[in-house]
């Protein structure tokens, strides 16, 4: 999985998002500042068709209306607007069109200045744009990709917000835990992602690691130009992999992993390849 899936498309050109402080909006006024915040707002290089390309199967979605304008247009944000959902799931789909096998996660988990007519329209478009590819909710355990092909489903959406309720291909947030570190440091990441495993769900519930560190603002203030690439990810990239490099899939072991920048190591076919132990231990019990 990726974290902030869609940030690689957030606009410096446009306002700053109702998911900052009111001193931020403000400050953002003059176009260096805006510039600074899209250097610490950007996670990911890659367009969804790419990270799709490279192996990424769940998506990280924050998604707000932009106030003032007419109509219900929703966009992805994080820190600034990036572009319309619509086009989005649009590009996701066009994936899933010549990759009929493939299955992806839209986890929907932060709305900013949306009421229920903006929910509403974004539920519609979800169903739009995929229509009986979604994945209606069922038990967890259920769900193999077995199960998926054979029902012709490709898009399982957990949206975290109590409409969910009326819509059976919505699944609930609490089906897709996240626990989040919320550190600089990386050390104090690893025992965390350690102990969140430990305390998982064992049946009922898919399950996030988030192997990602979160600037604090005096990070931020020491390292303005340098962004979060510079200062925090590629220094600990190495460690976090060699972790991911040490976990095992299944029950109580890890399920989603999700990082900023996936493309800057071997990520995705690192966290593929752990499945191959699953397989192991299929040809050790028969």
């Amino acid at each position: 999985g990726s974290h902030d899936s869609f940030s690689y498309w957030v606009d410096e050109k446009s306002p700053v998002g109702p998911d900052q402080a009111t001193a931020i909006k403000r400050l953002a006024r003059i176009s260096l500042v805006r510039k600074i915040i899209k250097k610490w707002s950007v996670t990911q290089n890659l367009t969804f068709k790419e990270q799709l390309e490279g192996g990424i199967r769940y998506f990280d979605l924050r998604v707000s209306s932009k106030p003032g304008e007419t109509g219900q247009e929703i966009y992805f944000i994080h820190g600034l607007f990036g572009i319309k959902v619509w086009d989005g799931l649009k590009e996701m789909n066009s994936f899933l069109e010549q990759h009929p096998k493939e299955v992806i996660f839209l986890d929907f988990n932060h709305f900013y200045a949306m009421d229920d007519s903006h929910h509403r329209f974004l539920i519609n478009r979800i169903r739009s744009a995929f229509e009986s590819k979604l994945c209606c909710v069922e038990c967890v355990e259920y769900v193999t990709l077995l199960y998926m092909w054979e029902k012709k489903h490709q898009v399982l959406i957990f949206y975290h917000h109590p409409l969910y309720q009326e819509y059976p291909f919505l699944w609930p947030g609490n089906k897709m835990p996240a626990p989040w570190a919320n550190t600089t440091n990386v050390h104090k990441l690893l025992q965390f992602l350690e102990t969140t495993l430990g305390e998982r769900s064992r049946y009922g519930t898919f399950h996030v690691s988030q192997a990602i560190l979160t600037p604090r603002v005096k990070t931020i203030a020491r390292h303005l130009i340098r962004g979060l690439k510079n200062t925090l990810v590629h220094r600990n990239l190495p460690m976090i992999l060699n972790w991911v490099k040490a976990q095992k899939p299944g029950v109580m072991g890890v399920n989603i992993i999700t990082s900023d920048f996936v493309e800057l190591v071997d990520f995705a076919a690192t966290v593929i390849a752990l499945n191959d132990l699953l397989l192991e231990e299929d040809k050790s019990a028969t």
